[in-house]
């Protein structure tokens, strides 16, 4: 019980941390390729756009961060009051202050939302606007002062310690073995933790010096999961191997890493696969010194090449398909040599919803007070999950596949994060445990909650429903 305590904290604070870092990914990409193409090693030199770099890294995106953080925990109003503190962090240090942004912009959102809570219903009618301008730029002042002098030394000596730590890794060579927690760390969903809490801002770093970081590519390199589902097209069996080849598209073409983890829930012994093809993946960059300019973001290899600065893309391919590779050797023995299957795809994707802390009911039948019927035109459907990309990606994809093959015209499937759904939302599809929040978000919508968004029979209803229109 301890640890799965432990396991959904760590998840939670993984998700807060994506949640910060995910909506601001189009900054990091706009950023990594100012620096890949106009820096004096880049793609094309140009002293007067490359002087966006330092600015971008040190002010931009950590106020970002800290503006995000801050409108998470309460609104705009949290989001100005965290930025201001993070401004702080930012003037105390001479190195990109993304951990300080994590930390001050939720602390600045959650203080002033304390104060409005203990004062604002006091307020005089005809005195909301001086008390609300007044107690947020009393508090950002305050915690800007703070963050200066106490929060962005202590931050840059555990940025400092955290950045020696992965350079001994590097001058040691066994980074590559950091792929032993990381590949498990994936499937059970405490990938962004590492990956946003760890690599990313030091990778940041890195590649503000050199013009790359190998630190963006442990993480998100496809080619350990590519292997495995390349294994199960040949060598699977039943629904795995059928529904190989839609996720391998999804999972290298469009970047959603997370459509592969059900198949190794499935037969679990198949994460040596991943953990062998991200070593070997990771050796290879290290080898021939490859890195990226920014994190890819989603890990798709359009967004690596993106990404991959002049000169490193051969290196970078070659690490992809050497993970594939190994991973797809192993993958395909585990299979070959397994007599029978562990279980099927549908209770493996059940199995990932309640590592995500999801629990998951066996029947995803519809209630009596639940329907499918819908109620006047309908232009958009919206899946929504915590991030805006995993399960809500997959949900979608199946959604499409669904309409295309019913000769559903005109009606736009996508997928968001739940705090960014907006009132333009016809139909909302969520899990079901997240389906409250999807209700105060957009009240107006008609919410439809589901147990698994890779197999549910509200889909086929839909579907029906949709088509007697």
């Amino acid at each position: 019980m301890e640890q799965k305590g432990f396991r959904a904290k760590v998840q939670k604070f993984g998700s807060y941390l994506s949640g910060m870092i995910m909506p601001n990914i189009a900054a990091f990409i706009a950023w990594g390729l100012i620096t890949a193409l106009f820096i004096p090693t880049g793609w094309w030199p140009n002293e007067s756009l490359a002087a966006l770099v330092g600015p971008m890294i040190t002010y931009l995106l950590p106020l970002l961060i800290g503006f995000t953080g801050g409108r998470i925990v309460y609104g705009l109003r949290g989001g100005v009051v965290g930025a201001t503190a993070t401004m702080g962090v930012i003037v105390g240090s001479d190195i990109p202050m993304f951990l300080g942004a994590m930390l001050m912009g939720p602390l600045g959102g959650y203080l002033i939302k304390k104060i409005d809570d203990l004062f604002q219903d006091k307020i005089r009618s005809g005195f909301e606007m001086l008390y609300n301008n007044f107690s947020a730029g009393i508090l950002g002042a305050i915690l800007a002062g703070f963050a200066l002098k106490i929060i962005g030394p202590v931050v840059y000596g555990l940025n400092q310690a955290l950045a020696a730590g992965v350079e001994f890794m590097i001058n040691a060579g066994l980074l590559p073995l950091a792929n032993i927690l990381i590949e498990p760390a994936k499937v059970l969903f405490l990938n962004n933790a590492i990956n946003h809490g760890i690599l990313s801002p030091i990778g940041v770093e890195q590649a503000a010096e050199t013009g790359k970081s190998i630190l963006f590519m442990l993480e998100t390199n496809p080619g350990p999961g590519l292997g495995i589902l390349l294994a199960f097209m040949i060598f699977g069996k039943g629904m795995a191997k059928s529904s190989a080849s839609g996720a391998t598209v999804i999972h290298f073409l469009g970047g959603i890493h997370e459509i592969y983890f059900p198949y190794i829930l499935m037969k679990p012994v198949l994460i040596l696969a991943a953990i062998a093809g991200g070593i070997s993946g990771v050796f290879t960059f290290s080898i021939f010194n490859a890195g990226l300019s920014a994190t890819p973001s989603p890990g798709s290899i359009f967004a690596y090449m993106a990404m991959t600065p002049r000169g490193d893309h051969l290196a970078v391919l070659l690490g992809i398909f050497v993970a594939t590779a190994v991973s797809f050797v192993i993958a395909s023995i585990i299979l070959k040599t397994t007599k029978e299957e562990t279980g099927d795809l549908s209770t493996a994707a059940m199995q990932m919803e309640e590592l995500k802390g999801k629990k998951s009911s066996v029947s995803d039948s519809l209630t009596k007070e639940e329907t499918t019927k819908v109620a006047g035109n309908v232009n958009k459907v919206v899946f929504a999950c915590d991030a805006g990309m995993g399960s809500s990606a997959m949900g979608a994809s199946l959604l499409k596949d669904k309409f295309k093959k019913a000769g559903i015209e005109g009606i736009e499937v996508t997928n968001k994060a739940i705090n960014d759904l907006e009132n333009d939302a016809d139909i909302i599809i969520t899990h079901k445990d997240l389906t409250d929040r999807a209700q105060a978000k957009v009240p107006t919508a008609q919410h439809i909650s589901v147990d698994n968004f890779l197999n549910s029979p509200k889909y086929e209803e839909l579907v029906e429903e949709l088509k007697s229109k």
